[in-house]
């Protein structure tokens, strides 16, 4: 049996094109440029991510990426909420992340969602993107892998969910997570041959 909709299909799939588009914003890109970086894409790994945007040596730059690429997430989620209510909420949500991912201003060539997840996560449960975050932060200080930090988080997150009594958000908890190992699938193999490059390295 389907789901009940409480907004008219039409305005959520309206709520996930703004939400996608925003999400399509590249602010990694974008703070390389403001800063003098030059070409993100061109530097490091080529990601569009703060991760990236470290590794030129400018937390400024990165810090603005990481707050600009979270913040895009979480205000997909809050405007569409306000506006239309949970379900379009949901659908702005992973639209942003689908549009970090596959942006239509860089060609669908876009970053791997990590800063995009955890800000989708705290608009639509800030208890479970909180822990989310923290279990990032813990395993990236304790590690020193961006990588095996975004996959840890997002593997926690949809029982992180169901314990801190968020359980309309599992399934699409599922679905992030299921979407950030994806991308991450470079990073699985080069974490187990070793040869991941650690947070603060450049090159």
């Amino acid at each position: 049996m389907l789901p009940v909709l409480e907004t008219p299909l039409v305005l959520i799939g309206l709520a996930g094109l703004l939400g996608y588009l925003l999400g399509s914003v590249p602010f990694g890109v974008v703070s390389a440029r403001v800063f003098g970086l030059g070409d993100l894409r061109s530097i490091g790994s080529g990601n569009i991510g703060a991760t990236n945007v470290l590794r030129t040596g400018s937390r400024k730059a990165a810090a603005l990426t990481l707050i600009g690429d979270a913040g895009k997430g979480a205000v997909a989620v809050l405007a569409a909420r306000v506006l239309l209510g949970e379900d379009a909420a949901q659908a702005a949500g992973l639209a942003a992340f689908l549009g970090h991912l596959y942006p239509v201003f860089l060609g669908l060539r876009g970053g791997k969602g990590v800063a995009t997840f955890l800000g989708v996560l705290l608009a639509l449960s800030w208890p479970v993107g909180l822990a989310a975050c923290a279990l990032w932060l813990a395993v990236a200080a304790l590690m020193r892998f961006s990588s095996l930090a975004a996959l840890l988080a997002a593997l926690g997150a949809p029982g992180l969910a169901i314990v801190l009594d968020a359980p309309g958000i599992t399934g699409l908890a599922l679905v992030l997570a299921a979407l950030v190992f994806w991308r991450h699938r470079e990073n699985v193999a080069r974490l187990l041959a070793g040869t991941e490059p650690r947070i603060g390295r450049k090159g």
